[in-house]
């Protein structure tokens, strides 16, 4: 099932208060962990939030999403997660470094927002070959996918296929290996958003055929 690209319309209007309140804080927080952080995460670079939100926003605005359950892949602080948990969706967040899930439940838990956060892998069984392969393949310094974690999707309960949307900031020497990922387990007409290293944002829907196709 390959995946459709789907054009986003993004409105670059104001944020809510809550919304910058929330920004505010939280990038008081990121700021403060990049300082303090030891050197094994020291790799940590967040996204643009505010793009981030407001392609989240324009996915509810138009009713692209099947549904309301977003999981970040690699949730780092949390704070994608809980934009998407103000806009009204119903969210996790899965991340290998656990210094970054404790923060991110912090945050979203100083917000009263509710998000699940879980520390572990969000390579699901199954998919540890592609992940060995393609960091092999790689000359990047920068290669974070592991798969030697916990089955996360286990403590969700949840899988793979369960999320209407997912998002994810892959390295660049990751972003193929996060498309088969997510071709191979995510559910027909689920959402991928990824943040890319253009400073840009993708959208793409798995789809059983692509349009015109034979």
């Amino acid at each position: 099932m390959p995946l459709l690209d789907v054009d986003i319309s993004i409105n670059g209007s104001g944020l809510p208060s809550n919304v910058v309140a929330f920004l505010r804080e939280a990038e008081l927080r990121v700021s403060q962990f990049v300082r303090d952080s030891p050197d094994h995460v020291k790799g940590f670079v967040p996204s643009d939030f505010v793009t981030v939100y407001r392609s989240l926003r324009a996915i509810t605005e138009a009713n692209l999403a099947a549904g309301t359950s977003l999981c970040e892949w690699g949730s780092g602080f949390g704070v994608v997660a809980s934009l998407a948990a103000m806009l009204e969706f119903q969210v996790c967040g899965i991340e290998i470094e656990r210094a970054l899930v404790n923060a991110s439940r912090r945050l979203a838990d100083d917000f009263c927002l509710p998000v699940e956060f879980v520390h572990g892998s969000f390579v699901p069984s199954g998919a540890e070959a592609d992940v060995e392969e393609s960091h092999a393949d790689s000359s990047s310094e920068y290669f974070w996918l592991v798969t030697d974690a916990d089955d996360t999707y286990d403590e969700l309960g949840r899988g793979p296929h369960d999320f209407d949307v997912v998002f994810a900031y892959p390295w660049p020497a990751e972003e193929c290996l996060i498309e088969d990922i997510f071709e191979k387990y995510a559910a027909e007409e689920a959402l991928l958003l990824t943040y890319t290293a253009y400073d840009s944002v993708r959208l793409r829907r798995k789809v059983r055929k692509v349009p015109g196709s034979s």
